[in-house]
């Protein structure tokens, strides 16, 4: 038997990964050397626009995010794609290095990348940190908390007299009395199954 809820455990953080022209939401974040430049490495998915955005530009940012956090940055950059909207329109953000960084998180890293890996269904890219700073000294969401809390963080407006199924581990929202059997979640790419009714 294969739980993969055991990831869920896994000590990570959550994060706005930006780069020129968009950005996403990203948990997966790992600093993978020490000294005067560290190494960062963050996975994202082939199917995100993101990751596109990744392979034509040389720097991204990484803003951590807070538990006191404004729930509408993780709806805004991780339930939508920035291929359809301007994700930055609504969302207070200062440039650094020509890159928008998030203004209600707790810091930002700035990363040239100098390498990437890819596997068949994501991409780890690696970024040598070229700007830091920290905004705020407060405590770091992390992966397991948004997980126990993401009902509250993440609360869904549907459409009154539309049967409505929302997907468990990101949020969007399908509306239909039934779903079909081969759906994938077009934001995060589960299946059915891991659909709600409300």
């Amino acid at each position: 038997m294969k739980n993969i809820n055991i990831t869920k455990k896994i000590t990570q953080g959550m994060y706005v990964l930006t780069t020129k022209n968009g950005g996403c939401i990203v948990d997966a974040v790992s600093q993978v050397s020490a000294g005067d430049n560290p190494l960062i490495a963050v996975s994202i998915m082939k199917k995100n626009y993101t990751n596109e955005l990744l392979k034509s530009n040389n720097k991204f940012a990484i803003s951590i995010l807070g538990k006191d956090v404004n729930p509408e940055i993780i709806k805004t950059f991780g339930f939508n794609s920035s291929r359809d909207i301007n994700k930055f329109e609504k969302t207070e953000t200062t440039k650094i290095e020509e890159i928008d960084v998030i203004n209600n998180s707790l810091g930002y890293m700035i990363c040239e990348i100098i390498d990437s890996i890819d596997n068949e269904t994501h991409t780890v890219f690696i970024g040598k940190i070229i700007e830091a700073d920290v905004f705020k000294e407060k405590e770091p969401m992390s992966y397991g908390y948004y997980q126990e809390h993401k009902e509250e963080l993440l609360k869904v407006n549907t459409e009154k007299g539309k049967t409505a199924w929302i997907c468990t581990v990101c949020g969007y929202i399908y509306y239909g009395d039934e779903i079909p059997d081969d759906f994938k979640c077009p934001v995060c790419g589960v299946p059915k199954e891991l659909f709600k009714i409300k």
